[in-house]
């Protein structure tokens, strides 16, 4: 069986070294620019502290280039790229095919490509192409069921990335122009507004509402932490976390419940890890979790009510007075949780300032107001007490290694047989022998604060020299440094195969292409494809322009697949916005007006 990777995001330096810790198999980060998530960029230092750490434990680190580039953002991004290279970073996750044209005229360093997401791969001729002009990996869409994943791997060599866990985009990924329409602020530029998650009303021809003022594009989180055996058997070899803007304690908690899952699987990486805490995604930041797509179902995968999280269901109200209320429920609740109602269906919070545990339940004391009423259910999303857990984790990566103790020398090896040597010098050999081997013992054993676990110390001589402790806490810190060097000047990264030319899946296409340079211009049309016109960013007439095209059906949702109804989507500015609906491909389509 292939080794599989847990893969986590990482929004900088300390949630990727949390997410290393927590069992992550390899993490994607943003660098200083040009990365889908702008607010998440990174230094070449901070990265290269990552490269450094994750190799010790065979994690990969890939860096997120998936934005399209103008043409001198493309001479940057080349810069770039060779210095990702020289502290080697293992793949780029790119989108902007101006980067293969770079790639196959060999101006850039053999770095392993992978596709992102943000290539739209919904389809199996579009995976084969990327095989054949030699990316490593496709990111697969989102939307495709477990069938069709089973499809394109049994058609191709090419590995295979799935996102399991984290906020679903309602628009298939690299095609959605709602933001750049709204407010210049391009999705395919790391710029997204999120425009998925604001306020719509469903409108038919006449200008009667059908739902008014709803999160209607707005969508639950996934998680397909039930499905992994099936994702798995259908070829999927790389488990991807959402998630670059979420902080630690998120990256903690999702990458720690992944990889208890994954544990009996055959895995990339290496080192123990040392959990001091129960994970639960329940706990963390969710919409309501869903796992619809991978079953080419939509029922359940829609949220119109708030697009914040809800957290985890904690029971329902049993009595209420002005000052506080009563919750029947099995969870422990404490001062300064957050909890939160469905009211009127709007999503109302408040925080607790005090509770009392009564004979009917738990007593809550709310820092402010809210209409609720007997019956009403109750959710969490602030835990206190599992945060500051969280936050004062102790859970870290350990390799084991075992000390050799000779009679002037150190030896240590770690699991995977790296060896070094170190020669230390006495003076003369200890009066009490017993004493000092338990000397021995103690300061080599010290490796708290190391990626090292001490799993034995053999002792291979009779005689040990006298050391002070300070000596020994020297030696050991030396030698487990000389280890840390020898595994990085081990670690050799996979080369890039050389990018080939292999004919598009169709021979002409328009802005949908996000061609936002002349190089990726260059590369379609050598790959068969006509590029009929540059990226919806560069062009000015929009009229008619698909806007979004999502699995998610307002159709299907309210009035159901039969109906012939003209329907409208009406933001809160009151333009109106045109929906086609795709009813062969169960697909709904947003146009400019």
């Amino acid at each position: 069986m292939e080794k599989l990777e847990l893969l986590a995001p990482a929004q900088n330096y300390d949630c990727a070294i949390a997410a290393i810790n927590c069992g992550a198999d390899a993490v994607y980060i943003g660098a200083v620019s040009f990365g889908a998530r702008k607010n998440a960029s990174n230094s070449i230092a901070d990265i290269k502290k990552i490269v450094d750490y994750a190799h010790l434990f065979n994690v990969k680190v890939y860096v997120t280039l998936n934005t399209i580039l103008n043409d001198d953002e493309l001479i940057e991004c080349e810069k770039l790229i060779n210095e990702l290279y020289e502290i080697k970073v293992d793949a780029l996750i790119i989108q902007d095919f101006g980067i293969l044209k770079l790639a196959f005229e060999n101006k850039l360093p053999p770095i392993v490509l992978h596709a992102s997401t943000q290539c739209d791969n919904r389809s199996l001729g579009k995976v084969e192409f990327l095989q054949d002009v030699n990316f490593k990996r496709a990111i697969l869409a989102r939307e495709l069921p477990i069938e069709e994943i089973e499809k394109i791997h049994k058609n191709t060599n090419i590995e295979l990335e799935h996102f399991v866990h984290g906020a679903l985009c309602v628009c298939y990924s690299g095609q959605c122009y709602m933001s750049q329409y709204i407010g210049k602020r391009s999705a395919n530029k790391g710029e997204c507004a999120q425009a998925c998650r604001k306020k719509y009303s469903l409108v038919d021809k006449k200008g009667n509402y059908i739902l008014k003022n709803k999160y209607l594009l707005s969508l639950k989180d996934n998680n397909l932490s039930k499905h992994l055996d099936k994702l798995i058997k259908a070829g999927i070899i790389s488990f991807k976390i959402e998630g670059r803007l979420k902080d630690e304690n998120y990256v903690k908690n999702i990458v720690l419940y992944y990889h208890n899952l994954l544990k009996k699987y055959p895995r990339v990486s290496f080192g123990e890890v040392m959990e001091d805490f129960t994970p639960n995604p329940n706990k963390t930041f969710n919409r309501g979790y869903c796992d619809d797509y991978l079953f080419n179902r939509k029922d359940k995968i829609f949220n119109f009510i708030t697009p914040k999280s809800m957290g985890e269901y904690v029971g329902s109200i049993v009595s209420i007075n002005d000052k506080n209320f009563t919750i029947k429920t099995k969870e422990e609740l404490n001062p300064q949780d957050g909890l939160c109602f469905v009211v009127q269906d709007e999503l109302q919070g408040c925080l607790v300032n005090k509770i009392e545990k009564t004979k009917d339940g738990v007593k809550i004391f709310p820092n402010k107001k809210i209409n609720l009423k007997k019956g009403d259910e109750v959710y969490r999303n602030i835990d206190t007490k599992f945060n500051k857990t969280l936050e004062n984790s102790k859970t870290r990566r350990k390799l084991k290694v075992i000390f050799t103790i000779e009679e002037n020398k150190f030896v240590l090896k770690d699991e995977n047989s790296t060896k070094v040597e170190l020669n230390y010098f006495f003076k003369e050999f200890a009066n009490n022998q017993e004493k000092m081997k338990e000397n021995y013992i103690k300061a080599l054993s010290k490796t708290q604060d190391s990626p090292y676990f001490v799993e034995k110390i053999i002792f291979k001589t009779d005689k040990l020299g006298f050391l002070p402790v300070s000596i020994l806490n020297e030696l050991r810190r030396e030698i487990l440094d000389k280890l840390s060097q020898k595994i990085l000047s081990n670690y050799k990264t996979k080369k890039q195969k050389p990018v080939d030319i292999a004919q598009f899946p169709i021979e002409e296409g328009d802005y949908r292409l996000n061609v936002h340079n002349n190089s990726a211009c260059e590369f379609y049309e050598l790959c068969g494809c006509k590029v009929l016109e540059r990226s919806f960013e560069s062009i000015e007439n929009h009229k008619n322009k698909e806007l979004m095209r999502t699995k998610h059906c307002l159709k299907r949702a309210t009035l159901g697949c039969k109906s012939s109804e003209e329907l409208f989507l009406l933001d809160e500015k009151n333009v109106k916005y045109p929906l086609k609906f795709d009813c062969k491909n169960c697909e709904m389509v947003i146009l400019a007006p």
